[in-house]
């Protein structure tokens, strides 16, 4: 699949200076990152329009009529959603919707099925139904965004996608590259006069270059939310002061202090998380903010743990509607979600990530007392944490409303339509019974300055770097037989 813009007076393709091994690098980076980027984009710019599309799929749960008369509070309402599942089902977490005619969304590890949201009414009480976390259409969208829903192995397969994507661009827009001022004019624009596969390289050609800042923004705020990569670089980040809180990575247990009249006698595991979302409340004593969905999780606080705080004197649970009281005393009245206490020493965690950053927090709170132990808020954060937070935003769509979701959108669907033609193009000069790379240089060479970004960027990227290694030795030992010319 090449980029290459190639000028209707021009006899014969571009040749010299590298153009042919650029050309195969970027044959094999679009051969790998094809099928990936059509996934990608599709589920992509589904989850970012998420707060549409939900409602539009289960309206009869989530979408409620507003009336006049107050909402019920929050314990009602959860009574009410747990007298609708098996016994045993335990509470998670609630979502505190911030539209008026959105339902009240709990959710429980219900015995045998897994975590369950159930809707209700709030202001009738009235449980409208549930969902399967696991199954929901957005969640599943998610996790085959994320990692194909196929668990670490998927996950640094995208990784790597997102790493081989960067070579594609920039072998892409090398080849694109136009020889003199007055053809740089006609670059940008596909030319509709030409049939067949030059039709076909226009475009390709067009497309691209359009679209490669955003594609490697897209990229670039992507891969810190890599397993691999995004640990390696957060970790990174933390140790030269730019990236969490000091003292949230480490040492610091995250446990209420439980009164002597509710302590059991064999004391429950401690419980070191904190965030938790809706789509994937999975939290279990022992797991960290690292583990939780990449929708909601500050990546500055990834790995947060937080000092206990001194105990209630009556020794009982604070309410929800307490915790809700205290945040609409913050000035949140919404849009947040509180993760409950999944053991006697447990936590309530308010997560609140609205579309600007700078106002993004997560507060701790002692489910006895009642004492906030940690408000981690934006100006927390390192500078490395500020500038993932925004790109998250951006990446995800909800920094500045509508427009940025079209934006996102079109960038997705282009890098499809990049897919696409790259794979028409090469259909039509793919030669029989082979894989149809380009020929091979027939004097290599320096390329100095292209050999030293490959290097920089198999340093920066290991788990990149090794593949390279692999595609250079299949270039030689299975693909050299069918390198062939290309028109």
């Amino acid at each position: 699949m090449s980029t290459t813009f190639k000028d209707n007076t021009a006899a014969a393709p571009r040749t010299g200076n590298g153009y042919r091994t650029l050309w195969r690098w970027h044959f094999y980076a679009g051969l790998f990152v094809m099928p990936f980027l059509v996934v990608l984009a599709i589920t992509g710019t589904l989850y970012c329009f998420q707060p549409q599309i939900e409602p539009l799929l289960y309206p009869h749960r989530m979408v409620v009529q507003p009336e006049a008369t107050s909402k019920l509070s929050q314990e009602a309402l959860l009574a009410r959603a747990q007298a609708a599942l098996p016994a045993g089902s335990k509470p998670s977490g609630v979502r505190l919707p911030d539209e008026p005619n959105r339902s009240a969304e709990f959710v429980f590890r219900v015995p045998k099925e897994g975590s369950q949201s159930v809707f209700v009414n709030p202001y009738s009480g009235v449980v409208l139904g549930t969902l399967s976390v696991d199954d929901r259409f957005m969640q599943v969208t998610r996790m085959l965004h994320r990692k194909l829903l196929l668990g670490k192995f998927g996950e640094l397969l995208m990784e790597l996608v997102a790493c081989w994507t960067l070579v594609m661009i920039g072998t892409g827009i090398a080849l694109w590259w136009p020889q003199g001022a007055a053809r740089m004019s006609r670059a940008f624009v596909p030319d509709f006069a030409l049939k067949g596969r030059p039709f076909w390289k226009s475009l390709h050609a067009s497309i691209g270059i359009w679209l490669a800042i955003g594609a490697v923004a897209f990229v670039l705020t992507g891969l810190p939310w890599t397993g691999s990569w995004g640990q390696g670089f957060k970790s990174l980040a933390t140790s030269a002061n730019m990236g969490a809180p000091e003292g949230s990575w480490g040492g610091l247990p995250l446990r209420s202090n439980v009164p002597r009249q509710q302590a059991p006698a064999a004391q429950e595991p401690t419980q070191t998380t904190g965030h938790h979302h809706m789509s994937d409340m999975e939290s279990m004593p022992g797991m960290t903010m690292d583990e939780m969905p990449l929708a909601n999780v500050p990546w500055a606080v990834g790995a947060v743990k937080v000092p206990s705080a001194p105990a209630g004197e009556s020794g009982a649970r604070i309410t929800v509607d307490r915790v809700v009281d205290m945040m609409r005393h913050e000035g949140i009245d919404g849009g947040y979600e509180i993760a409950l206490p999944a053991s006697t020493d447990g936590v309530y965690t308010v997560s609140y990530f609205p579309a600007d950053p700078e106002a993004e927090r997560t507060i701790y709170i002692d489910q006895y007392s009642g004492a906030v132990m940690k408000d981690i808020r934006y100006t927390d954060y390192g500078a490395v944490s500020k500038a993932v937070s925004y790109g998250t935003a951006l990446h995800m769509g909800r920094y500045f409303g509508l427009a940025n979701q079209i934006i996102c959108a079109a960038i997705s669907l282009g890098l499809a339509t990049l897919a696409v033609t790259g794979f028409v193009m090469w259909w039509k000069r793919r030669p029989a019974k082979s894989v149809g790379a380009p020929s091979r240089e027939r004097v290599a060479p320096p390329m100095r300055g292209w050999k030293v970004g490959m290097v920089l960027l198999a340093v920066i990227f290991p788990l990149m770097g090794a593949t390279m290694i692999a595609v250079w030795l299949a270039d030689r030992a299975v693909f050299r037989p069918y390198a062939r010319q290309a028109s």
